[in-house]
């Protein structure tokens, strides 16, 4: 792995040495959410409660610019201005580069139908059995690991070609057995595991706009 990537990871351990553990881990996860966007695939990522609001952070960091500046240059400023001169020229100057990502914990005529008409517990499965195609990457965020409906997406994922990656806590899961990485936090408390959420998904978002967006310093 590049210097300027790993370093991210440094950093991480640096301020929060008890994440050494999930070193191995999150490097892992970022290799399988590299080689989905450097494939043009999407990630698909859900969660309940404070994780719901941390799968909407995740989101909010890979859609629009994080540290970096992710101007839109070549071909699609120039396709833009020459559609409408003015019109392109703003957005040109706008837009920032994204890395595709949707929050599965929104979309609520959708959620609420589906829960109103089917089973509650597969409203992310329905919404992986949508979007999800094979190289796409499904991120389920749970605490505990064992929230069903977060269970039920990810194997709704693998059986359609997803790669799962899963964000939990110290204890083995039904989550972390499913993944293809699990990346389980070393506490054991909703709240403990929560504070340590944030600061591994900002390393992966960091390490991702690096790759995508950053020099090659």
């Amino acid at each position: 792995m590049e210097d300027k990537l790993i370093k991210h990871v440094d950093n991480l351990i640096d301020s929060y040495p008890k994440l050494f553990v999930c070193k191995g881990d999150i490097v892992k996860a970022y290799e399988i959410m590299e080689a989905a966007y450097s494939s043009d695939r999407k990630l698909l990522v859900c969660g309940n409660g404070g994780s719901a609001s941390d799968s909407e952070h995740i989101v909010g960091e890979l859609m629009k610019e994080f540290k970096l500046k992710r101007k839109v240059y070549g071909k699609q400023a120039i396709a833009m201005m020459k559609i409408d001169a003015e019109l392109g020229q703003t957005l040109a100057d706008n837009l920032q580069g994204a890395l595709p990502a949707i929050c599965l914990t929104g979309h609520s005529s959708l959620t609420t139908a589906f829960m109103n008409d089917a089973n509650a517990d597969l409203v992310f499965a329905q919404q992986v059995n949508g979007y999800g195609k094979p190289g796409d990457v499904y991120l389920g965020i749970s605490t505990s690991g064992n929230s069903k409906n977060v269970v039920y997406a990810a194997i709704t994922a693998k059986a359609k070609g997803l790669k799962v990656i899963g964000l939990t806590g110290s204890r083995e899961s039904k989550l972390s057995k499913l993944a293809d990485v699990c990346i389980c936090v070393p506490e054991t408390e909703t709240y403990k595991i929560q504070e340590l959420h944030l600061p591994v998904y900002h390393c992966l978002c960091l390490m991702l706009e690096d790759k995508f967006f950053g020099t090659t310093n």
